[in-house]
């Protein structure tokens, strides 16, 4: 039996497998316009904070800026969610070209970005599940406190 990276390197795409490699990056195309004009949502939320939680009489009792505090909450927020949107971005563009002209090394570059995109979700997906397992476990602690 033949070496696996050597079995590998024989792999075509078929029609089929094409067609649908083409619609996933109109999909991914699509979706990363959406996320960048979330983003761009986010930028202004975090613009324009200040003025809505200065508005907001009950901000005033916090002993910090609430205002500042949600415009860099708004910035990190669309700082980490601009990668995954331009992985995605990355992946469409370079998927179309590969596909319009065939050439294996673009089409390997899309499927770099596109393990980039899912590896950065991962990563995000563990972080975000350790925060909420942390946070309940303060809630049980200090509840039995209480």
């Amino acid at each position: 039996m033949g070496n696996p990276i050597t079995q590998l390197e024989q792999l075509t795409l078929n029609s089929k497998a094409k067609s649908f490699l083409k619609e996933t990056a109109k999909w991914a195309f699509f979706l990363s316009i959406i996320g960048f004009v979330g983003i761009g949502f986010l930028v202004i939320l975090a613009i324009f904070s200040s003025v809505i939680f200065s508005a907001i009489p009950q901000a005033k009792l916090v002993p910090f800026d609430l205002g500042m505090a949600m415009t860099i909450l708004y910035l990190l927020l669309a700082v980490l969610y601009f990668f995954p949107v331009y992985y995605l971005m990355q992946f469409s563009t370079k998927m179309k070209k590969a596909l319009a002209t065939k050439n294996d090394e673009t089409l390997a570059d899309s499927f770099q970005v596109l393990k980039s995109h899912y590896k950065f979700i991962g990563v995000f997906t563990i972080i975000t599940m350790s925060l909420y397992v942390m946070l309940i476990v303060v809630s049980m602690i200090s509840g039995a406190f209480l």
